[in-house]
């Protein structure tokens, strides 16, 4: 059934609506291809024009889903590592949470760090809200003011080191589930403790 005409000051809500469809069907597909205009509109109950109003393409719906993602993604990790003072506890604390979240959300993953950017002129993929890495680099400056780091650490390179760490675990489980893995979170434990001993060490 399509839904009436949006009252004045609707707008808003139908934006959230749009939003919320879109990631359904992300999630319920487990393929962004299936995200379209016309899928996204049907779901809705509105026609693709509606969509237009508020998305200008396909590309700009799929990185607004990202951008909700990466706070939800933010927020995970905040919630993880409340009360937890040790720096370097806190590191491994939001290593874990990371990937847990990656396993979780894993269509999502994939379109967040696990494809080509976006193809369109009107929106880069690189507009994705930042805070999730801005959140990550504070905690490794933390842990270099803290004096739990060398004091010829370099806070970018250290951050990306972690990063790149969990990440490559986090998308080898996503595209290969079928391999005979280990427990996984004794195999992610070992591996943020691995990653962490060599930020110390060198």
């Amino acid at each position: 059934m399509m839904r009436t005409r949006a009252r004045r000051g609707e707008g808003e809500h139908l934006r959230d609506e749009i939003l919320a469809a879109g990631t359904r069907l992300l999630v319920e597909t487990g393929d962004a291809e299936a995200v379209t205009i016309r899928a996204v509109a049907r779901e809705v109950g509105v026609t693709p024009p509606a969509i237009y109003l508020h998305f200008p393409d396909k590309a700009a719906l799929i990185l607004a889903i990202c951008n909700s993602t990466f706070e939800a993604l933010d927020e995970h990790i905040e919630a993880a590592v409340a009360g937890i003072e040790d720096p370097l506890e806190a590191l491994a604390a939001r290593g874990a949470a990371y990937v847990r979240f990656g396993l979780e959300n894993p269509e999502h993953y994939r379109v967040l760090f696990m494809t080509r950017p976006l193809a369109t002129e009107a929106v880069n993929f690189e507009d994705a809200k930042p805070g999730v890495f801005q959140h990550h680099f504070d905690a490794v400056s933390r842990a270099y003011a803290a004096g739990a780091l060398p004091e010829a650490t370099d806070l970018l390179t250290a951050a990306i080191f972690l990063w790149s760490g969990v990440h490559g675990i986090t998308s080898l489980l996503i595209a290969k589930p079928g391999f005979p893995w280990p427990p996984i979170e004794p195999l992610v434990d070992a591996i943020l403790a691995t990653l962490i001993s060599g930020l110390r060490a060198s």
